[in-house]
């Protein structure tokens, strides 16, 4: 049928040639000019705030508690099977369902419709009296009116009262002496609130240490705005063979699990294969339950993870083949899971986050192998959202929200975020149930700095934090 269609097609066109051929020669006849436009469309201006204010240093009682070193062998292994290799095929948990690493084609006489696109944006300062901060990671506001935490990945929260939102700030923890922050990616990473944190004041953290150098997740406690002293109780703690890929992000689920990001050790090209084995934490996002966490026993694994009880692969693991997933978050009002994953040296990634699922890492960078470089594996193993290709002053992608705030309804509905280098700031529109793009990606503003991070408060309002400390709401554009 499908080459009868192009048959009929064929011999259409034909005729629509022969028909245009008589016109033409018509109108050459009776002197008649045939003109056509030049096909240009019209370029959008994308308006953005990018004034920098120097920040007043803040003044209240800070908490600084002493470095801990532990021996290494508290900690897990890591260390890959030397069979291991990127390209095998991936194994999948019972019960779990494949996905398909490309969605197929519409036929092609189905009309493809042109959907509006997404609007610009602009950005507006908030904070800026906020002393000598910098490079912020995350923003939060756990309760609805409450104050604001800011994490610095130096070390340092800070906290800002709604009414106060261009004030000083004040700073809730100086970790600087504790915490490892000496490469780039490493630092106080994460940062999130219980869900029950009106009642039991537990905040947790995610950042590097030394002695041996690693990653710590800890829970601490907040008690009449101070962080209780001694409170700190550290639920997990994982070895790190370098200095970057640490992932960072913690977020809690709409099923209260706390997720983790760890990324897959660093160096570069994932030379001891943690995306591809699921025995490591490495190279992964982790769920855990942790509403009862003790010394004794910290956290529990939930009985629906995709691999506990799983022979050769860690039970904490929720999805794997992740290169660095610096940022994630969920979708306020679907529950889905959204991550930046940073590329290596070609692709940048935006992945929707699946029970069990494999995103390729290091077989594939984005939708392309990697190692190897050509006939790589791709089956069972799923494809982004989307990706871009590195160059042009771009160089890491920064995962950010889905935006279901009040203020700019034409962007509700769009996975917002962006890129460190380029600052600018991106927008894709997704159908979950379709699996396909509506919109995007486009780019919505330009920060003019560096985009550590994205933040969402309360009410679902978006800002993006800068490493010159800026910290900007987004506004609809003018």
């Amino acid at each position: 049928m499908r080459v009868i269609r192009g048959l009929f097609k064929r011999a259409a066109a034909a005729g629509l040639v022969a028909g245009m051929l008589l016109l033409v020669l018509a109108a050459v006849a009776c002197g008649s000019d045939v003109g056509g436009g030049d096909g240009v469309a019209p370029s959008a201006t994308l308006a953005a705030s990018t004034a920098a204010t120097a920040p007043s240093a803040g003044n209240a009682a800070v908490a600084t508690p002493a470095a801990a070193s532990i021996p290494a062998a508290s900690i897990p292994a890591t260390a890959t099977p030397a069979a291991l290799s990127d390209n095998t095929d991936a194994p999948t948990p019972g019960g779990l369902r494949p996905t398909a690493a490309a969605i197929a084609p519409l036929p092609e006489d189905t009309p493809v419709p042109v959907p509006p696109p997404l609007p610009s944006l602009r950005l507006e300062r908030v904070f800026e009296g906020a002393g000598d901060f910098s490079e912020p990671t995350n923003l939060a506001q756990p309760l609805a009116g409450g104050p604001l935490y800011l994490a610095e990945r130096r070390g340092r929260l800070w906290v800002w009262t709604p009414d106060d939102p261009a004030g000083g700030g004040r700073r809730l923890l100086d970790w600087q002496g504790k915490i490892r922050s000496s490469s780039q990616e490493e630092g106080l990473l994460g940062l999130a609130f219980d869900p029950q944190f009106g009642r039991n004041g537990h905040f947790y953290l995610h950042y590097s240490a030394s002695g041996p150098q690693r990653s710590v997740v800890a829970r601490l406690t907040l008690r009449d705005g101070q962080v209780s002293d001694g409170s700190e109780l550290i639920l997990l703690e994982v070895a790190q063979p370098y200095p970057n890929h640490n992932g960072g992000q913690l977020a809690f689920g709409p099923d209260g699990q706390l997720y983790i990001a760890l990324g897959d050790g660093g160096a570069a090209g994932d030379p001891h294969h943690h995306g591809q084995n699921p025995a490591t934490l490495l190279g992964a996002i982790l769920r855990l339950e942790v509403s009862q966490a003790t010394p004794e026993t910290p956290y529990r694994i939930p009985a629906d993870n995709p691999f506990a009880g799983f022979d050769g692969a860690r039970g904490e693991i929720w999805a794997y083949g992740l290169r660095n997933p610096w940022r994630f978050s969920f979708d306020r009002q679907t529950g889905q899971l959204w991550a930046g994953d940073v590329g290596q040296n070609a692709w940048e990634e935006v992945d929707l986050i699946e029970r069990g699922g494999n995103y390729g890492w290091a077989a594939l960078e984005g939708n392309h192998c990697f190692r190897p470089a050509a006939g790589c594996v791709a089956e069972g193993r799923i494809a982004p959202v989307a990706e871009y290709p590195l160059g042009g002053g771009v160089c890491s992608v920064i995962g950010g929200y889905v935006y279901r705030g009040p203020s700019i309804p034409a962007l509700h509905g769009v996975y917002v975020y962006g890129d460190y280098c380029s600052g600018e700031i991106y927008g894709l529109r997704y159908d979950y149930d379709g699996q396909r793009l509506t919109a995007g990606p486009q780019t919505l503003a330009a920060t003019g700095g560096r985009i550590m991070s994205f933040a969402e408060d309360h009410a679902g309002n978006l800002y993006a934090l800068l490493a010159d400390g800026g910290v900007y709401r987004l506004a609809a554009g003018s």
